[in-house]
């Protein structure tokens, strides 16, 4: 048994190795992204309204299936609306335990099991229990600073569409919001909450987490993923209603963005 653990104990360290290498280049590549969008303002991008008599049936029945996260990359700084304190509670129930959140886990869950990591879990269904609730532990712990400190901020987390804009255009929406937010004065800044929230839940988590990924380079190697997560968040955010609305065969409806809690 004593041979046999010494035998794996180079694939493991290659594991983190690589898993490291991957990470710092995401977080690499994240931050370079950053770079380039914070040297070029955000701008409103909106398109011409369809007639309100042939799109109010299409904006009804969109906005009641869409209405809890639906929100318009303002015009200009005049036309933001800052979040409520009502909306904020929401944002961080839907970020935590929403859908698209517990789905996100059962995935990360079940790879983590298939790869049995960390291998303290095991490759059961304990195992997965286990990851699934330690994802979830950070995943709340997260967002709660992040409204904690964007409330006292003044920090947005929402996501804001871009409406009938070009793909480049998304996705560079889609970048931007990840490491920037809006602010009460109606302008994207630094997502200083957010960043504080990622780095400091994934080293925080080290006091809980198994002895094989309590170390600084799993935090960091969690701190990339998390960003790549937010990332990933936001493309699905920006298009999936589109997707939606071509599943269902209904027209776009840009009249049903709107600026909510």
């Amino acid at each position: 048994m004593h041979m046999r653990q010494k035998a794996l104990l180079p694939a493991v360290v290659a594991t983190i190795d690589l898993r490291l290498f991957l990470s710092a280049l995401q977080l690499s590549l994240l931050c370079s992204a950053a770079a380039i969008l914070l040297c070029s303002p955000a701008r409103a991008q909106t398109s011409e309204p369809m007639p309100a008599q042939a799109n109010q049936k299409t904006q009804r029945d969109f906005e009641q299936d869409f209405s809890h996260y639906i929100h318009a990359v303002p015009q200009s700084p005049a036309d933001y609306h800052p979040i409520t304190a009502d909306g904020r509670l929401g944002w961080f129930v839907r970020s935590t335990i929403g859908p698209r959140s517990l789905v996100a886990g059962v995935f990360s869950a079940g790879i983590g099991t298939a790869n049995n990591n960390p291998h303290e879990y095991g490759p059961h269904w304990d195992g997965f229990a286990q990851r699934y609730g330690m994802r979830l532990t950070g995943v709340s712990t997260g967002n709660a600073i992040e409204a904690g400190l964007g409330a006292a901020w003044g920090e947005d987390p929402r996501y804001f569409h871009t409406v009938s804009a070009s793909f480049g255009q998304r996705a560079k929406n889609v970048a931007d919001l990840t490491f920037r937010a809006y602010h009460p004065d109606g302008e994207r800044h630094l997502a200083y909450a957010r960043f504080v929230a990622t780095f400091g839940n994934n080293f925080l988590s080290n006091t809980w987490r198994v002895q094989s990924e309590a170390d600084w380079q799993h935090a960091l190697i969690r701190t990339a993923e998390g960003f790549g997560a937010r990332a990933i968040s936001n493309a699905f955010s920006e298009f999936f209603p589109q997707v939606w609305r071509s599943a269902h065969h209904k027209p776009a409806s840009d009249s049903a963005f709107d600026n909510r809690p």
